[in-house]
């Protein structure tokens, strides 16, 4: 992805006109620069892949900061989904993974994402 296809993404996030490319100047020296309060104005840099950085945005606020929302099916399905695809693990390690996670844990148990998988 290039620097203006980036720009392009985060602008329509942030809700602003992709019409400007984004100064990554302090999120490439610093691993993070805060573009304003909204909740994808946060640039951070996740490291390099062949001397390449790996660049995303999120909320300013912190995990901890935020009411958890327990996830709909459609989505632990997603998400459980996608980490089976990875190989690593098989259904139940998945399951469980997923349903120890904040917004998921005391909502979503191993057995009912196993079912869901098996649905799938």
């Amino acid at each position: 992805m290039t620097t203006d296809q980036f720009s392009d993404i985060a602008a329509q996030e942030m809700y602003r006109a992709p019409d400007a490319i984004l100064d990554l100047v302090d999120v490439l020296a610093e691993g993070r620069a805060v573009l304003g309060e909204g909740r994808y104005e946060t640039l951070v840099c996740a490291g390099q892949v062949e001397g390449l950085p790996i660049l995303t945005f999120t909320a300013p606020w912190g995990v901890r900061d935020v009411e958890w929302v327990p996830p709909s099916a459609a989505y632990v399905r997603f998400l459980a989904s996608g980490l089976l695809t990875a190989g690593a693990w098989d259904v139940e390690a998945v399951a469980s993974y997923v349903a120890a996670c904040p917004g998921a844990a005391g909502h979503w148990t191993e057995q009912a994402i196993c079912d869901l998988l098996s649905t799938a």
